[in-house]
């Protein structure tokens, strides 16, 4: 089954109107968050469609929300997770730069 956006137009829908209603704190408007649920949902059916194998997600991220794709057994559609969050345990780090030798 080829997945598409339209597949998850209800989990968008509830996530906007959460983010209207809750989510204060960031920077994006209501409009600006509709563009990037969708952009991070399209990103999410890429990982999830190409994921390896044994793998049971697809993830997308930006700074404030993380949308999952999850395998769910016997089910039509993957389950779709979104998360507003001030922290993603997904995101990564931005590696240090590696400490000088000491010298002697």
């Amino acid at each position: 089954m080829d997945l598409t956006p339209d597949m998850f137009t209800e989990e968008i829908a509830a996530a906007v109107k959460s983010y209207d209603k809750h989510i204060v704190c960031l920077d994006k408007t209501p409009d600006d968050c509709q563009v990037a649920l969708e952009s991070l949902l399209v990103k999410a059916i890429r990982a999830y469609e190409t994921r390896g194998e044994g793998m049971r997600h697809g993830i997308a991220l930006d700074n404030q929300v993380t949308i999952i794709l999850s395998q769910v057994d016997g089910g039509p559609l993957p389950m779709c997770g979104i998360y507003f969050n001030l922290h993603s345990p997904y995101k990564k780090k931005p590696q240090s730069p590696a400490p000088e030798p000491a010298e002697q």
